[in-house]
């Protein structure tokens, strides 16, 4: 309310001025003609003066009566005119006034301001921020939204559905094998079942207690933010909080504390963790091109101006580049294969990569039949990618298929 007081005080004032200012405009032509008459009327005193003391005959003294009240006339035409011009102006003038400042004022507050809402101190918005984040939905609520937004799984062929039942009926008998779990949560999350998987992966941690390890850690909040269609749950971010406690270098970590500041209204405090982790890298960590993607919005809700750093895309062999090597002599294919790989060899080297880009070198190691050295690029692979368990399965898929898993 204060505010709203204020504001329609300076506008009134700026108002006022400015029908000062033309009403100002108008009295300077008016008392331009009424100047002329006074001094017109002098004159004609003046004549009975000049007379009186002979300086002028009778002729001189009517010519000249003739002349100044002929001028006197005129003059008054001009100040009545100037009058009426000033009335005419002023009040269509006011008008205007009145209605671009008022009324493109509160169009303008209307548009960008906030109506109806009360002045509210920085501490009390602070205040309220954190108590929305504390009380903000959780796990089970988030997935039940979400669920019908996600989406759909690949069809599983009926051999894979069959392990599937396997699996869980083992599991059933065995409850504390963290193998089996693990690779129940795995599985039943590629199917979709992530309620399933999260229940899988909540046994490893509870059985794992305090010595429960990174990967299995971001692998439970993976599948917790996914299953909430990218929503950071106060029960994720319980387990952002041990994985930081453990690892603080950890980057996923830090990505998701990011992530989890700017939903719950801080981009302020999200800003800078994104900006560290897109500048300093490694530039092959899998969260770079969604930091890249998101981080302009982000400053910008945090009041700030700022460019992310140019990324340059690497590339391997695509499965077109080895559709159009069929056609080729063996040697020829051998040829233009291993020099894309080493090409994408390089580039991995220097400046890093996805998972995605780690995984397709390994698969042409394989196909080249290179296994020594595929074997040492999935280990490489497997240290850059530890604390994130989506590229870890993306890269161990690519081992299966250049036949290197064991």
């Amino acid at each position: 309310m204060g505010f709203l007081v204020f504001a329609i005080l300076i506008t009134l004032i700026v108002v006022l001025a400015l029908l000062l200012a033309v009403r100002g405009g108008g009295r300077v032509a008016q008392t331009g003609a009424q100047s002329d008459v006074n001094v017109y009327r002098d004159q004609l005193r003046d004549v009975d003066r000049d007379l009186a003391r002979g300086v002028l005959t009778e002729d001189e003294a009517e010519a000249v009566r003739l002349e100044v009240s002929r001028r006197l006339l005129e003059a008054d035409r001009r100040a009545s005119e100037a009058a009426a011009v000033s009335a005419g102006q002023f009040w269509p003038a006011a008008a205007l006034i009145a209605v671009v400042l008022v009324g493109g004022g509160y169009g303008l507050y209307t548009q960008i301001g906030a109506p109806g809402y009360p002045d509210l101190p920085m501490t009390k918005r602070l205040a309220d921020i954190q108590d929305a984040a504390a009380n903000r939905m959780g796990q089970a609520e988030a997935e039940t939204r979400a669920a019908p937004n996600l989406p759909p799984p690949p069809e599983p062929d009926e051999r894979f559905l069959e392990l599937m039942d396997k699996l869980r009926a083992t599991l059933e008998e065995r409850p504390d094998d963290i193998r089996g779990l693990s690779l129940l949560a795995e599985n039943e999350a590629r199917l979709g079942n992530f309620a399933a998987a999260r229940k899988a992966q909540d046994r490893i941690l509870e059985l794992q207690g305090n010595e429960a390890t990174a990967n299995d850690l971001m692998m439970s909040i993976d599948i917790m933010v996914f299953a909430a269609g990218g929503y950071v749950s106060p029960e994720a971010e319980e387990l952002i909080r041990r994985l930081l406690v453990s690892n603080p270098n950890s980057g996923a970590a830090q990505y998701y504390t990011g992530l989890t500041l700017a939903q719950n209204g801080r981009p302020d405090q999200a800003f800078p963790i994104w900006r560290r982790l897109l500048e300093e890298g490694p530039a092959n960590a899998p969260w770079v091109p969604v930091i890249a993607e998101e981080i302009t919005g982000i400053a910008a809700a945090a009041g700030v101006q700022y460019t992310p750093p140019a990324r340059t895309p690497l590339r391997g062999p695509s499965a077109e580049d080895m559709t159009a090597a069929e056609d080729m002599s063996d040697e020829d294919r051998q040829a233009m294969i291993r020099g894309m790989v080493e090409g994408l060899a390089a580039r991995l080297a220097s400046d890093g990569g996805t998972a995605e880009e780690w995984a397709r070198l390994i698969t042409a190691l394989g196909v080249l039949g290179d296994t020594e050295r595929a074997t040492a690029i999935l280990s490489e692979a497997r240290e850059v990618f530890a604390a994130d368990a989506s590229a870890i399965e993306t890269i161990e898929n690519a081992a299966r298929t250049a036949g290197l898993s064991e």
